[in-house]
Order: structure tokens, then sequence, then C-alpha cells
């Protein structure tokens, strides 16, 4: 049976499912009916960061322009440029309906010194296009085993942010060297530059 998490809650993957190799996260969002004059184009991305909180190279950086990471551990389905729901080619479209955007992470392939992987969602363009995560409603995000179909666990963003054009929705992270879960659910106002001055090494 899938958790339902709260905010603050922590789940361990390995022992909700013993078998698990490969994990999706998956992402969801409808918009609101606010009318900014343009289109919405939410985008997922990955950073995956070492001990000291950034990422090795650019290349451990995975989005729309760099769908697979270095260690091919990590792997983008595809930017959702339409908004649509279920359109991952990579995942069967009925088990997925509600997702928009999906990323993969293999733990057995994952260089041994990514210790972290934020999953963050902004919207493309938000400046010129006068676009806040205030007008998307029923944001989530899942967990799934890749080769069961098997949901682990699903995070409900319930804030309202009226202002933010990113959000952290959750964060994969290792301890006492098992893979573990956290919802997050933090708004921030600087788009997708913000995460990468963040944890770019030398920022």
């Amino acid at each position: 049976m899938s958790i339902n998490l709260q905010k603050g809650d922590r789940i361990d993957l390995a022992k909700e499912d013993p078998n698990l190799k490969r994990v999706a996260v998956a992402l969801g969002w409808d918009e609101n009916n606010t009318n900014s004059g343009a289109e919405f184009d939410l985008d997922a991305s990955a950073f995956m960061l070492n001990a000291n909180g950034k990422i090795p190279s650019e290349k451990f950086f995975v989005f729309y322009k760099n769908l697979t990471s270095l260690d091919e551990a990590v792997k983008h389905t595809g930017d959702n440029l339409t908004g649509g729901k279920g359109d991952n080619k990579t995942d069967h479209v009925e088990f997925g309906k509600d997702d928009n955007e999906t990323i993969h992470v293999e733990f057995g392939k994952l260089d041994s010194r990514i210790v972290e992987i934020p999953v963050v969602v902004t919207i493309y363009d938000a400046a010129t296009r006068k676009q806040n995560f205030g007008m998307v409603n029923n944001a989530f995000i899942r967990l799934y085993n890749v080769d069961t179909k098997k949901e682990i666990c699903r995070y409900d963003l319930s804030e309202n942010f009226q202002r933010e054009t990113a959000i952290e929705f959750g964060r994969l992270y290792k301890k006492d060297g098992a893979w573990k879960f956290r919802p997050v659910g933090q708004g921030y106002n600087d788009g997708l530059d913000g995460f990468v001055n963040m944890f770019y090494e030398g920022n």
C-alpha cells in the first residue's frame, strides 16, 4: 500500500520495497483558471549532489537539456511541453496518466560520490510570461518501482505558492548506506537559475 506523506516525514525506500532497484520519481500538476496570456511549461530537474551539497560536474545535473546523468543512473523521460497528462513515452500511460514528467533513478549505477538528489520543478521563462506557482493546482510527487509499477509513496503539495517560480518537491538522500526520501515542498523565487547557483561547485 502506498504511503501518503506529509511535509517533514521520512521514508526508507528499501524497507518499504525490498526489491527496489529502480525508482521513478513522477511529478504532476494542473494549471488553474488564471490566464497569464501565455502557455505554461513546467520543467522537472534533478541535481545529483556530493557530500558538500554540490554536483561533481554539469553532467550530474539532469534536466530537459541533459536527459541522462554521466553514470547513466538518473534518466529524465523527456520534457513535457504541452502540460498534458501521461505524456511520458517510457511509462505505461494508463498507469501514469496523472504524471506530467518523470525521472528514473537506478541505485546500483549511482556514482559513489552521490549522496543526495533534490528533485525540483521550475516554470520556464516565468518572469517574461508573468507566471508563478500560485497559478498551479494539485501538484504532487510520487515514487514507484519502475519494474513492478508499485507505488511506494506520494506527497501532495498543499501550500499556495503565490510568488514562487520554483519548488523543490522532494529529495532522495543516502543515510547509513540506505536510500531514503523526504518530501520538501519548499518554494523559491529565482527559477532554475537559483538552483543552479546553489548546487554548482564554487558557488
